[in-house]
């Protein structure tokens, strides 16, 4: 009975796997799925200023991030003459500063950083 129940505890193992690896597969192809133009992301270092142009011409594609459970926007921009990505989780702080200055009209941004990993921070510069 023994040698039964191992076996049998073997294809039960095996099956869990292969449930696991579909699982996974499937959460693969969902994030593949991206159909928007491939651009170079904007980027921003700690303690410059980071100045660029967003898009507000047609509504932001979104991406669901699940395996850090967010969701982002894809916010098209230009940056010194060259259209990048700008890649904003929608629970940013920054997100919400974008969107309110884009229904005044405003196109044009300088954005600074500070901190770095989960202390990072993105404030938006006011020029006079």
């Amino acid at each position: 009975m023994e040698k039964k129940s191992k076996g049998g505890q073997k294809i039960m193992e095996e099956q869990k796997q292969v449930n696991w690896l579909d699982k996974e597969e499937e959460e693969l192809n969902k994030q593949a799925n991206f159909d928007g133009e491939k651009l170079p992301a904007l980027k921003f270092e700690e303690g410059k200023i980071v100045k660029f142009k967003v898009d507000f011409s047609e509504p932001f594609k979104e991406f669901d991030d699940t395996e850090n459970k967010s969701v982002k926007a894809i916010i098209p921009v230009e940056h010194k003459g060259e259209k990048k990505i700008l890649w904003l989780n929608k629970k940013n702080p920054l997100y919400k500063d974008l969107i309110h200055k884009g229904k005044e009209g405003m196109v044009e941004f300088a954005v600074s950083q500070t901190g770095n990993k989960a202390n990072t921070k993105y404030f938006l510069v006011e020029e006079d």
